[in-house]
């Protein structure tokens, strides 16, 4: 008889019964008992009442009725905790018992019972399972060290089993080493910060070792720790690849996954012309396609994860496109997977075989499968362009076919496709016409509205086409009544005179019948411009439009990055980072691929250019004293805020001087011998970047620059970090060179930044910046009403944070404060405030209250704003603390474009209470000696060495150049997808300014972006670069695309626009207009 029997109902009063049968003296009897309390447990009822006496039971050499009894231990021991310690010593007893499943039985229980009076009696058996002889009780043992980490940290640290758990990873068993590797990863996820897995080439040698041996899930363990690796070079890398390769043949598909992220991360160190790269491509594709004969299910993570790889690493599928052809019998999810691949995957060479397939599957019955195939058929023509021609053709075939919702798809996909060819098939319009009638979805009929309206001039009843879509106006979506606006604006401006009581009508629909915003604000822009300046309006309106590009559904590639990292883990099917659905008191760790050898990344450097850091859920740790925060300030960026300096060539470098060995103690009138270990510093002359050189042309010279050598006492800052904090505070705003608002007698104070954007703060928008005044620190705050309603009663407070910033007093706010009114605060901050350490060090959480609700956001104020007025230190002091600094708090850095000499830099920089103690110079270089007193007393020391003369000139006064230096107006041309050659076009225009006779307003600069059609790559957002030009360097700015042809000409007109504004046709008569405005015909004489 089956154990089914323990699970049918019986009759009233069996707890007495079941607790007369556990006391029996028949050990047959009493186990039956115990499968009934387990069933009776199982099925959901309670029978915690006899607890006693299944204890009792324990005592038994019938390792089936004490797997029972704990069992039902684990499930009660939390609500009889004081009842669970009389099971301790039994515990205790089969930790010893000569049995080794007793012993890993015991060993395991205990550990799932999550009560804390019985986790310190379970220290001493676990310590000694741990080093047991046999290899089941230690990687049991290993386990439960985890188990207890979660249930109590501190106790696991202080009995040393972390160190013990470390140790068995070198186990000569290799089920031991999986689960001590298991254990550990699972410490380190809830523990980010801890260096628990310290890996090292000998450690991956024994985990590769044991990779061979162990079962399926241990290799998944080891697998997903390697994945954590960064190898040292690429012949590590490779070393490792070759080792876990044979993982791909695994018949479980997780181990495939697994081996497949830790090849497709430490591809990124090789290579790409090495042969084992190709080799390694090669291996990869057989094992992916196999995952596509499983069942559905996993056919579906295998695609979502493929779907990954393939945006990666198209070329290791390329030539698979058949596995991801349709099966009739797919769900339609793995159809839906397998479509949006086989676009991914679309090149010129297969286009035909996968045309023929889409075509094919667009007569399927399943109505949204064949929607996605019409649209692929649109992806095809958009992303290769030698099959867009035939992809037309097809799409043509197809709306023959008159079936509604292939008609309407088709009318969608062939708007897009007339946005990236323009004026290639706008044949097909008249076919597109003949179906207007049967358009009843909105996307449809709004892509309709959008082609009669661009090619009106084209469509001889356009009129009466969109008057046709007029009647009904109110009824349609919001989506369609927009594109109808527009669209009739466009054929108003084509055909004025034909057209103008329909552009009334329809103005009067959207901005007096309509209660959209939307809808209304589009209206009034429209008939406001029309009004006002048609000429104007046409430019807007019938503008030339930016090319569509295929890539629009691709993942931005710093997420896809950490997604490869997450390979065959939830993350890889949702297509999420982890920390966008893990919720808990669990660190989420953010992965991302190692740099490509030689590529000069760092790869644990951090991503930068994030403008405001969001309010951490998580709660920093308090800062118990002040020589913990000296190594935070070490990682506070102090940059100047331009790229990364190039490689100098050992031609152009300079021999190390000693800084102390004689120097300063000759300075500072100190005879006294020196300390042993003296800090050497190099000044180094870094190329001009080759990408500014390739794109202007020229001859490109070296360049010297700035060297800057920071120590402190005790604190220094390090060399090698990112871009400056958002709102500033690097070495450049010191030296104004970030484009802020510089203050000649002042401390340097920052720009204005939006911290709080009004749609997260319900029309609130808070923009501010910090500075310095009279010794007393001060947050400027600008409060913008975005909203319908008045605001008032406003408060602030701040969060704990590193250096105990907080409000002098209360925030004085005009109020009310009235819709669309800007109103200026000052506040006052004190560094009495309670100190907490944040991430990064100069972090400020802040809440502003007001009458609506209360908002959160957080901002980084710069360093120079804790720098005090009594930070100037004695000589004597500065050279017996300068020996003393340890070699680990001294940082370097160099500041490029900085074009003060000595003395203006000192007193630039004692404007931000940096005060130089001595000067003395040394052949062409002027060295200044520096200290800097923080707010909580902590000091720094700097050498700052700066080459005379101008650094930047060497070009400029170059013979070859005259004809330029002379020029009545510049063009200065960079790449937008190449930050280098912003850098040297801004050091260009530095030149211009420096080096022209009288002001640099005379001289018409135009600065122009180059490669539009690139956009997607840009280093930066236009608005940003925009801004810099336009508002700081009081120059023109125009992006344009020689490639396409797109505002080539506008270019011109605005450089003799500006010519004309400033006044050049009088002062220069050299300068005349030309012809310069017809099309494809422009004149600087």
């Amino acid at each position: 008889m089956t154990d089914s029997k323990y699970f049918t109902t019986t009759k009233k009063g069996e707890i007495f019964e079941l607790k007369a049968e556990l006391n029996s003296d028949k050990k047959e009897k009493k186990k039956e008992a115990v499968k009934k309390v387990i069933a009776s447990m199982t099925v959901g009822k309670d029978v915690s009442a006899l607890f006693p006496d299944v204890v009792n039971c324990m005592q038994t050499d019938n390792l089936e009725l004490k797997k029972l009894v704990y069992l039902y231990l684990m499930n009660y021991a939390k609500s009889q905790p004081d009842m669970a310690i009389m099971a301790v010593n039994t515990f205790v007893k089969d930790c010893e018992d000569p049995n080794p499943l007793i012993r890993a039985l015991a060993v395991r229980t205990m550990g799932c019972i999550r009560v804390d009076k019985i986790t310190e009696y379970l220290c001493e058996p676990l310590r000694k399972c741990l080093k047991d002889e046999d290899p089941y009780v230690r990687k049991t043992a290993a386990v439960c060290v985890a188990k207890l980490h979660d249930i109590n940290a501190q106790l696991v640290e202080d009995q040393g089993f972390l160190d013990t758990l470390k140790d068995l990873i070198s186990d000569s068993n290799p089920m031991v080493v999986a689960n001590a590797v298991a254990a550990l990863s699972e410490i380190a996820e809830s523990h980010p910060n801890s260096n628990l897995l310290d890996l090292n080439p000998q450690t991956i040698n024994k985990l590769l070792t044991a990779l061979n041996e162990c079962t399926e899930w241990g290799q998944i363990f080891i697998l997903d720790c390697l994945a954590n690796y960064t190898p040292r070079d690429d012949r590590e890398s490779q070393s490792i690849c070759e080792r876990v390769t044979p993982r791909l043949s695994h018949a479980n598909s997780a181990v495939v996954l697994s081996a497949v992220k830790v090849l497709m991360k430490f591809m990124e160190m090789l290579p790409k012309d090495l042969d084992y790269y190709g080799t390694l491509l090669k291996k990869l594709a057989p094992p992916l396609v196999t995952l596509l004969s499983a069942e559905p299910e996993l056919q579906y993570v295998a695609l979502r994860n493929i779907n990954l790889i393939v945006q990666k690493r198209p070329e290791i599928l390329k030539h698979e496109m058949k596995v991801f052809f349709v099966k009739y019998n797919d769900p339609i999810y793995v159809k839906l997977e397998k479509l949006d691949i086989m676009i991914r995957l679309a090149s010129q060479a297969n286009i035909a075989q996968v045309l023929a397939e889409l075509k094919e599957y667009a007569t399927e019955v399943d109505v949204d499968f064949v929607r996605k195939a019409v649209r692929a058929i649109g992806r095809c023509a958009i992303k290769v362009e030698q099959s867009a021609e035939r992809c037309v053709s097809t799409l043509l075939d197809l709306i023959q076919t008159k079936v509604n919702y292939v008609v309407q798809e088709a009318i969608v996909v062939i708007k897009d496709i007339f946005r990236k060819y323009p004026n290639k098939y706008e044949s097909v319009i008249a076919t597109l016409c003949e179906n207007l009638d049967s358009l009843d979805e909105p996307e449809a009929r709004a892509a309709m509205i959008w082609i009669v309206g661009e090619y009106a001039e084209r469509i001889d009843n356009a009129d009466e086409l969109l008057e046709s879509f007029l009647e009904g106006f109110h009824d349609e979506s919001t989506q369609v009544q927009l594109q109808l606006l527009t669209a009739i604006v466009k054929l108003f401006l084509k055909k004025p005179t034909e057209t103008q009581e329909l552009v009334q009508q329809v103005l009067s629909l959207a901005t007096q019948d309509s209660d959209n915003p939307d809808l209304r604000d589009r209206g009034y822009i429209y008939w406001r411009l029309l009004s006002t300046d048609p000429v104007a309006a046409k430019e807007v309106v019938l503008a030339e439009k930016p090319l569509i590009s295929e890539e629009t559904d691709l993942i931005e590639p710093t997420l896809l990055d950490e997604l490869i990292c997450h390979i065959g883990t939830l993350a890889s099917v949702y297509h999420k980072p982890p920390s966008a659905f893990v919720e808990g008191g669990r660190g989420v760790q953010h992965k991302r691929l190692p740099a490509r050898a030689g590529s000069g990344e760092s790869a644990e450097s951090p991503d930068v250019g994030q403008a405001v850091s969001a309010v951490s859920d998580a709660p920093p740790a308090v800062i118990p004293s002040q020589g913990d925060l000296l190594g935070d300030l070490l990682n506070l960026d102090l940059a100047p805020p331009t790229s990364n300096v190039p490689p100098v060539p050992s031609s152009m470098q300079m021999g190390a001087m000693d800084l102390l060995g004689g120097g300063l103690d000759s300075l500072m009138g100190d005879e006294s011998e020196t300390s042993a270990s003296h800090y050497r510093t190099e000044v180094q002359s870094p190329q001009p970047p080759e990408c500014s050189e390739r794109e202007l042309g020229g001859d490109v010279g070296g360049s010297p620059a700035m060297g800057v050598s920071l120590g402190g006492a005790p604190v220094g800052m390090p060399a090698g970090l990112g871009a400056a904090p958002a709102v500033g505070g690097g070495l450049g705003d010191l030296f104004d060179l970030g484009g802020g608002v510089g203050v000649t007698a002042g401390s340097y104070i920052p720009p204005k930044t939006v911290w709080l954007p009004a749609m997260k703060a319900k029309g609130l928008e808070i923009s501010g910046t910090f500075a310095r005044r009279s010794g007393v620190i001060h947050m400027d705050l600008s409060f913008t009403n975005k909203a319908m309603s008045v605001m008032t009663d406003f408060a602030i407070q701040f969060n704990k944070n590193s250096f105990g910033l907080a409000p002098a007093g209360p925030l004085q706010v005009l109020t009310p404060l009235s819709p669309n009114q800007t109103v200026d605060v000052s506040l006052p901050l004190s560094t009495t405030g309670p100190v907490m350490k944040m991430e990064p060090l100069n972090n400020l959480q802040v809440a502003v209250k007001n009458n609506i609700d209360v908002f959160y956001f957080s901002c980084q104020y710069p360093i120079s704003l804790l720098f005090v007025e009594d930070g100037k230190m004695d000589r004597q002091v500065f050279l017996a603390t300068w020996k003393d600094i340890p070699s680990e708090n001294e940082a370097q850095f160099q500041i490029k474009d900085c074009h003060l000499n000595s003395d203006a830099a000192s007193n630039k920089l004692q404007g931000s209470n940096i005060f130089t103690v001595a000067k003395r110079t040394v052949d062409t270089q002027d060295m200044l000696y520096q200290s800097v007193k923080l707010t909580n007393g902590i000091w720094m020391l700097a050498e700052l060495r700066i080459q005379t003369g101008n650094p930047n000139s060497t070009e400029w006064l170059d013979s070859r150049c005259r004809g330029v230096r002379n020029a009545s107006a510049y063009i200065l041309v960079y790449d937008i997808c190449c930050v280098e050659s912003f850098e040297y076009v801004k050091m260009i225009r530095q030149q211009i300014v420096d080096n022209r006779e009288g002001s640099s307003s005379e001289v018409p600069i135009l600065v122009v972006g180059s490669k539009r059609d690139l956009q997607r790559h840009r280093f930066t957002q236009r608005r940003a670069i925009s801004v810099l030009v336009k508002k700081t360097w009081k120059c023109g700015y125009v992006e344009c695309s020689a490639k396409y042809n797109w505002h080539v000409l506008l270019l011109f007109k605005e450089l003799l626009g500006i010519a004309v504004a400033r006044g050049l046709r009088q002062n220069h008569a050299s300068i005349r207009l030309q012809g310069a405005l017809q099309r494809n015909r422009c004149s600087v004489m």
